[in-house]
């Protein structure tokens, strides 16, 4: 699978996972900013007269001319939410396969609570059966981790399990409270 290209507006905030083509078109209309990463992506066209070869190297982050849009977290979906607690149970601390996690919201949604991402974490399917319409408190089972919202740098990430070394670095700069939640996952 090749890797993404990570477009940057020129405020310095993702807007897109982009493919090596669309990079390329982006850098010929001359639009790229500036850039970051390495020239890991290089594309071959045709020969000169000179009998050289044209080369046009594409580095992993690029961030483009235009208006500036902020761009806002995405809502949830079960692939996001699995990938943001890495596919495991937050009551058994157990890792699974997808096919074996549901969502389970802390606070049911039978007694009010919503459907976000501070109200739902990755159960497998035994333990939120057990847990049923209860608070975890209810039901006598600890959770590992606080659920949280992900900014636009950590939906990035979790959206691309794909990434460079220089993008995960621009992403993970933006990352919210690291320490707590890496000992929280611990």
């Amino acid at each position: 699978m090749q890797a993404k290209i990570l477009k940057l507006n020129k405020a310095g905030s993702p807007q897109a996972w982009i493919d090596l083509e669309q990079a390329a078109l982006i850098t010929a209309k001359g639009l790229v900013l500036w850039t970051m990463g390495e020239m890991t992506n290089v594309l071959r066209g045709g020969y000169q007269k000179d009998g050289a070869r044209t080369l046009m190297e594409i580095p992993e982050i690029i961030a483009v001319d235009g208006q500036v849009k902020e761009k806002t977290v995405p809502n949830m979906t079960n692939s996001l939410l699995f990938s943001r607690d890495d596919y495991m149970c937050l009551y058994c601390g157990v890792q699974f396969y997808r096919c074996d996690l549901s969502r389970d919201h802390v606070m049911p949604r039978s007694r009010g609570g919503p459907d976000t991402w501070v109200n739902c974490v990755t159960a497998c399917k035994r333990c939120n059966h057990r847990k049923d319409d209860r608070t975890p408190e209810e039901a006598n089972m600890k959770l590992l981790a606080v659920p949280f919202s992900p900014n636009l740098y950590e939906w990035f990430y979790l959206s691309n399990r794909n990434i460079n070394g220089d993008q995960m670095d621009y992403l993970k700069s933006q990352f919210k409270n690291v320490q707590l939640r890496n000992v929280l996952l611990a």
